[in-house]
């Protein structure tokens, strides 16, 4: 089995070269890829010189870099990590195990539910954004992740090489997450132990124009992925106005079999015309993405048939 250990970083001269000398020797059989994002430090040399594969993504933002590293590497475990030295290399094997022995397609390194996350972060805000965000995705999507936007994760070749990654920044981690929950890939939690960035490192996350383009992708993703649903409750708003702005007009006509309240008719006739419209919207887009679905299916079929004829012919 092959095992590739994948750490994106800009600016991360402070810490690189110890994480990756903390993974070689944590996990030596291991494959250690870095990509280095437009640093303007010595982060490609010092990678360079810990024995890491060192490569370069020009074009700015976690979410291009993580797209690269899919795209161009090839294993059969993934261990995608942040550069910062936050994460313990000597958490790897139980992030691994799942992934290698039962099946799982993404293995989350969570943070918050042992403590040490809100022991050891001094950002405030970004707990409150990584609860606010943790409970809109539980909430929409129906599901029970405890971390969603830890940087330490496990991933099979299937989720790696079928998943298209739109995001460009920070918000990869809840489009990975959600792409899970709607495509059925195979989930586990494992909780892990995290440590606060060492002296003189500064996060590269901007609490709040990040956390804004978080929030902005998930509501993207939502209308994407339940477009019955997200179209369905603004068409009922609509109806909701459209009933309160007719009730007078027909309690009018009922009375007095005459409409002076034009205005008041008009609009409610509007807002129920635009209630029928998004209500047909989400009808019509939910069968696409039940196509979409479909066919992503059929799409991973035939990658799974594939990879098992290749092992066949590499074992030959």
């Amino acid at each position: 089995m092959k095992i590739a250990i994948l750490i994106p970083c800009y600016n991360e001269e402070l810490t690189v070269q110890k994480v990756v000398t903390d993974f070689k020797g944590c996990c030596p059989n291991a494959d250690i890829y870095v990509y280095d994002n437009n640093s303007k430090d010595k982060t490609f040399d010092l990678a360079l010189a810990a024995g890491a594969i060192v490569s370069k993504e020009t074009m700015q933002g976690k979410g291009n870099v993580v797209r690269s590293m899919f795209r161009d590497i090839d294993a059969d475990v993934y261990v995608l990590v942040d550069g910062d030295d936050t994460y313990p290399a000597d958490e790897i094997q139980k992030l691994i195990h799942p992934v290698l022995n039962d099946g799982v397609d993404m293995v989350i390194g969570d943070r918050l539910s042992n403590g040490t996350y809100f022991k050891e972060n001094k950002r405030g805000f970004h707990g409150l954004g990584n609860n606010l965000v943790k409970g809109l995705i539980n909430k929409l999507f129906k599901s029970d992740i405890k971390d969603i936007m830890t940087g330490y994760r496990a991933y099979s070749k299937k989720f790696v090489k079928c998943m298209p990654i739109m995001s460009d920044g920070f918000q990869i981690e809840t489009e990975m997450t959600i792409f899970s929950l709607v495509y059925g890939m195979k989930i586990a939690e494992v909780p892990i132990n995290y440590r606060d960035r060492p002296e003189g490192s500064e996060s590269k996350l901007n609490t709040f124009s990040d956390g804004f383009k978080v929030l902005v992708t998930l509501f993207d993703l939502f209308k994407n992925y339940r477009p019955f649903l997200f179209f369905g409750i603004i068409s009922f708003v609509f109806a909701i106005f459209g009933i309160f702005a007719g009730i007078p007009v027909i309690s009018e006509f009922i009375k007095t079999a005459y409409v002076s309240k034009l205005p008041s008719a008009v609009l409610a006739a509007s807002l129920c015309i635009i209630s029928f419209i998004l209500f047909l919207v989400g009808v019509i887009l939910d069968s696409i993405k039940n196509q979409t679905q479909l066919l992503f299916q059929m799409h991973v079929n035939e990658f799974m048939r594939n990879n098992a004829n290749k092992n066949k012919m590499s074992k030959k």
